[in-house]
């Protein structure tokens, strides 16, 4: 049985899964599967796959159970001791899983460990060096645009690092055995985020492995209005279920001042379908919010650690 088990969800992806496969075949640790886990694609993927890379398993599905689905099946199809999720639009150094792993094995501590993700066409350009999480509930990339200049290298000096990003990151096995899987009702966008959160309530480190590099075809998988819909919705989900109410009570101006901002900023924005998108999400984020509650009892009841502890990783 391999060591690692890389989760390649895809739909639709033929164009794309070549580039993503071929820096697989390049990398420098070799005690590793390659799953790619296929939503029901009308392309011709599962051709690709048998033709050219007969070597990749296939979990086949029979319909599109986006991001958190697809992840979620290949976790179970699998019995790694760590679990790394790869997008299928990216292109990864041929040292990225020896740094990822090096990263988990050096931090025992750490549940999940996050890799540097660079822009496919600006190659010194940050797309994410971890993930943030601010006390008003919104969450967001370290490092978003930025040239790499090392500066989120050293965890002392830079800012809070809160979990991973899910295109691109490592979870021991153990972490996922403990506080459960990604929860597929929010199908695409901030999956992560609610699995970051309930690592963090479980009282699990997380660390940047900062050697360990990743080049981002920026959503060539998934976009626009439909993840604005997504973003909108979600991020109400989270808090609902996540966000521990000692902070609740502290900080709800903020929160509630950022989604207000959010409302606002597509309200300015009417005519374009995003911001009608992410409207649209925001209210069925309102809508659900009873059923988000009923989950946030098993959310909540995994905390291990002092609201004081998780308020520190929050940003500002």
């Amino acid at each position: 049985m391999a060591r690692v088990s890389i989760i390649i969800p895809n739909w639709n992806g033929a164009r794309l899964l070549p580039v993503c496969l071929r820096a697989l075949a390049r990398q420098t640790f070799r005690d590793f599967e390659s799953v790619v886990v296929d939503n029901a694609s009308a392309d011709d993927s599962r051709a690709l796959l048998a033709r050219d890379f007969p070597d990749v398993r296939v979990l086949a599905l029979d319909a599109n159970y986006f991001f958190a689905g697809a992840v979620n099946r290949g976790i179970r199809g699998t019995a790694s001791e760590i679990v790394v999720l790869l997008n299928n639009d990216t292109e990864a150094e041929a040292t990225w899983l020896e740094e990822l792993v090096s990263a988990l094995d050096a931090n025992p501590r750490a549940g999940m460990a996050a890799t540097k993700l660079r822009l496919f066409d600006e190659r010194t350009k940050l797309h994410s060096a971890g993930d943030f999480y601010r006390r008003d509930g919104t969450p967001g990339n370290r490092g978003v645009w930025e040239i790499d200049a090392g500066q989120y290298d050293d965890a002392r000096a830079a800012p809070p690092l809160f979990g991973v990003c899910g295109g691109a990151c490592a979870y021991r096995r153990a972490l996922l055995d403990d506080i459960g899987l990604f929860d597929e009702d929010l199908k695409f966008n901030c999956e992560d985020v609610d699995l970051n959160w309930r690592a963090r309530l479980a009282g699990y480190d997380c660390v940047l492995a900062p050697r360990a590099i990743v080049y981002h075809m920026l959503s060539a998988s998934g976009g626009g209005a439909f993840a604005s819909y997504y973003v909108g919705r979600n991020f109400i989900a989270v808090l609902a279920k996540n966000y521990p109410r000692a902070l609740w009570q502290k900080y709800w101006r903020e929160i509630f001042a950022a989604q207000w901002a959010i409302t606002r900023d597509a309200l300015r924005h009417w005519r374009g379908a995003a911001a009608r998108a992410r409207l649209r999400g925001q209210l069925a984020g309102l809508a659900a919010l009873p059923r988000y509650l009923q989950k946030r009892r098993a959310t909540q009841a995994l905390q291990r650690v002092s609201d004081g502890e998780l308020e520190k990783l929050l940003a500002g």
